[in-house]
């Protein structure tokens, strides 16, 4: 069991250390940086979640997961403002550092070192991923100062090529068109040519993550609160959320690592993206990786209840 754990862990880690390495040499700068993060979202990443969604299986379990999902996520947000007093004077992002989840980034790479495939995360990051762009982005902008109106929000997202990837995605496969074609004649060359895609997505997500790693000790004490009461808040909705879900259906193992990869993910990277962060800026990030690290941790953890 425990070559089989080290075969999913050490890869993460050494891409992680690959990817410190690049910044601590300067392999490649920020400019490259900013080429490979545009290849992952623009191109990748959209692939990636247009296939999870294309392939998925369709059903009251998809449903029943996204009201889940969806409604602990906020739950976990009121919580956020609830507590953020006590990571005073950096309360006023603290919220959005609590709920909500980096699926993208980290999630579907993270699931499918753990199982082979990546369609069995779509069922759980669908409530996310809508979640990030209603409440959560509506709520960070109110914080911000400003308004997002329903109108804008179809705006980003139509203009985000990760959500219309999954968007398309959905619409195929809920249909049955993704089943008809891909039991049809032309199926496998359908599936090579998006395995040839996104066969380096997960690498180079992780590339980025690691290179972009940045713990500052001035904010050690902050930042580790903030993490410890994240890994409450979402250990609680993992057992809140499964409860729930397998009363109602049979038990999934696969499932069930989805929720637990889900639930060990960061808050999502895109919080510097949609609002004035300004000196909580190193804050936000130094705790975004402080998470990430711990996500690693808990990643190993995961792999061996995968492989027992």
């Amino acid at each position: 069991m425990l070559l089989r754990v080290a075969e999913m862990v050490l890869p993460v880690l050494i891409l992680l250390g690959i990817g410190c390495w690049s910044n601590r040499t300067q392999v490649f700068d920020l400019q490259g940086l900013a080429g490979i993060k545009s290849v992952i979202g623009d191109i990748l990443l959209p692939v990636v979640l247009f296939n999870a969604f294309f392939t998925a299986q369709y059903s009251m379990t998809v449903v029943l997961l996204f009201v889940a999902v969806y409604a602990g996520f906020g739950i976990a947000l009121a919580i956020g403002f609830g507590l953020r007093r006590l990571v005073a004077p950096y309360g006023r992002f603290f919220p959005f550092l609590m709920a909500s989840a980096e699926g993208g980034m980290l999630g579907y790479a993270l699931y499918g070192l753990l199982t082979g495939e990546q369609s069995g995360f779509a069922a759980v990051d669908l409530g996310q991923t809508v979640f990030a762009y209603t409440a959560f982005l509506g709520t960070l902008k109110a914080v911000d100062g400003g308004a997002l109106s329903p109108k804008d929000m179809v705006k980003i997202m139509a203009g985000n090529r990760c959500f219309l990837g999954m968007l398309l995605g959905i619409i195929l496969g809920a249909t049955g068109v993704g089943g008809l074609v891909l039991s049809s004649q032309l199926g496998e060359l359908v599936r090579q040519i998006i395995a040839m895609i996104t066969a380096p997505t997960s690498a180079l997500v992780l590339l980025v993550v690691g290179y972009e790693l940045n713990l500052s000790r001035r904010l050690l004490r902050p930042v580790l609160t903030t993490v410890a009461l994240r890994l409450l808040v979402m250990g609680g909705l993992l057992v809140l959320v499964s409860t729930v879900v397998f009363r109602i259906i049979p038990f999934s193992k696969d499932l069930m690592l989805a929720l637990m990869v889900l639930y060990s993910l960061p808050a999502p990277f895109i919080i510097p993206l949609f609002a004035d962060v300004g000196e909580d800026g190193e804050y936000i990030s130094t705790t975004l990786s402080a998470h990430t690290i711990c996500t690693m941790a808990l990643f190993a953890a995961i792999a061996a209840y995968a492989v027992a």
